[in-house]
């Protein structure tokens, strides 16, 4: 009987040990957090990737779904690859995505690629310059000029100014024209 109660004691005291150090060391369970997948944290984070972020579409037949997998049906396939979306969710290799129109739908992860691109938005014409300028009287010579929806590649974001490429031919453009960027994100 002696032996029973000196080990319920152990025991009793080892549950004690492993609390007080729990308490004691509070940044061992961060860590710990801090390393486990964000999918343990969230159902739908599946990476550790922000959410939202901005992606382009890596094929020319993308099929946008009603939820995230094969079984659900299709809403509507994209046919251009390049295509700048925003990922909004993710659930384990789904990702939910949201377009240019503000349409959502769900898409396999590997029809997505990391490449960044933007659409042209406005109603006319929208010039590329050579270089950046701050000052409306030392603007710079004009490349081309692009249309609306025209998608280009992202190369380099500054605060008012994104250098992109289309077609070979490579430009500053105002950012605020551009749909695939956030207001303030900056990238070279």
């Amino acid at each position: 009987m002696a032996s029973k109660n000196r080990l319920s004691r152990i025991f009793f005291l080892v549950a004690v040990a492993l609390a007080l150090v729990s308490l004691a060391a509070p940044g061992v369970h961060a860590q710990a957090d801090a390393a486990s997948p964000a999918k343990a944290q969230n159902p739908y984070r599946s990476t550790d990737l922000p959410l939202p972020r901005f992606v382009s579409l890596g094929s020319d037949e993308v099929h946008v779904r009603a939820g995230p997998g094969q079984k659900y049906p299709i809403k509507w396939t994209f046919s251009r690859a390049g295509l700048p979306v925003e990922i909004i969710l993710e659930f384990e290799n789904w990702r939910k995505i949201r377009d240019h129109d503000g349409q959502e739908g769900w898409v396999f992860h590997t029809l997505l690629i990391g490449r960044r691109t933007a659409i042209i938005e406005g109603e006319g014409e929208v010039p590329v310059y050579e270089r950046p300028f701050y000052d409306e009287s030392k603007k710079s010579n004009v490349n081309i000029k692009l249309e609306p929806f025209v998608s280009v590649n992202l190369e380099e974001c500054k605060p008012q100014w994104c250098k992109i490429e289309t077609s070979g031919y490579h430009g500053w453009i105002e950012r605020k024209v551009l749909w695939g960027i956030y207001e303030g994100e900056l990238f070279d």
